[in-house]
């Protein structure tokens, strides 16, 4: 009896997981087969798309094209890239910080941490914007990286990976005569890669599919990132009710935030559980 009951579980936990995996995955398939249908086709009446090979040269040739989407993704790479780095470089001896060393005012820094979690991004949007306008910054790298390299997110992440951290090999490094920041670089970070790539991935997918940000302080187009590429295209001339072309434009900019989870989701889930200690 118990069996089957947990059997009949087991058959509903995972036909809700399908059902929801379907709604998710549904407008990607969507997506990817209207990318390779030619306009005339995409609406036919038919609820799926049927690709064809010419289709896909007419759309992607028109998405590479049309517009320099291959310049949209290279900004984006410099930006998560130049982002990624400069987060994981302040949040690694912060978080270290707040977790293993002792200091006045700890727990009120650790408040102010998660008190930034709650904080949206878009509430200081316009101080911001007028100090980097006054300084020149406007469609620049700058613009678009300095914002963001204090993640609290990340200190609070590793804040918590480290609380786990055993104290005994922290003091044998000082013995060895290590600073905090080489034990901080040379002996938490080490320890702390899926850490480092669960948050890795979160950094990366938000600030790639960032709209708000970019559409704030970038107007020249040689400096949009990828989401702000692809609202551009949909308003130009070339890419207006085009549908084909702005679903392979969709396909670019989705396959490499694809393929980098899917190399990375071992340590993104790993992390992720360590994470909660």
């Amino acid at each position: 009896m118990i069996v089957a009951q947990s059997a009949a579980s087991r058959l509903v936990v995972h036909t809700v997981l399908l059902a929801g995996a379907i709604v998710m995955v549904f407008p990607f398939l969507w997506m990817l087969l209207a990318s390779a249908t030619s306009q005339s086709e995409i609406f036919d009446g038919s609820l799926f798309p049927t690709p064809t090979v010419a289709g896909a040269i007419e759309n992607y040739g028109r998405a590479l094209t049309a517009i320099p989407l291959l310049r949209f993704m290279a900004n984006g790479l410099i930006v998560c890239l130049a982002i990624l780095v400069l987060q994981i470089a302040i949040a690694i001896p912060c978080g270290y910080a707040l977790a293993k060393l002792s200091f006045p005012g700890r727990p009120l820094m650790l408040g102010a941490v998660l008190f930034g979690l709650l904080v949206p991004v878009q509430i200081p949007t316009i101080p911001i914007y007028i100090a980097i306008a006054k300084s020149g910054l406007v469609n620049s790298y700058a613009a678009l990286i300095l914002p963001w390299i204090i993640s609290v997110f990340a200190i609070f992440l590793f804040r918590q990976f480290f609380v786990t951290f055993p104290d005994e090999v922290l003091d044998a490094a000082r013995l060895d005569g290590f600073s905090e920041l080489s034990i901080a670089w040379r002996i938490m970070l080490p320890a702390a890669w899926p850490a480092v790539a669960s948050f890795s991935i979160f950094s990366v997918v938000a600030h790639w599919n960032d709209l708000y940000w970019p559409l704030v302080v970038t107007t020249d187009p040689d400096m949009m990132t990828p989401s702000l590429g692809i609202a551009y295209f949909r308003q130009s001339g070339e890419g207006a009710g085009h549908v084909g072309a702005l679903m392979a434009g969709g396909v670019l900019v989705t396959a490499p935030l694809v393929a980098v989870f899917l190399l990375m989701q071992k340590h993104f889930i790993r992390g992720l559980v360590l994470g909660r200690h």
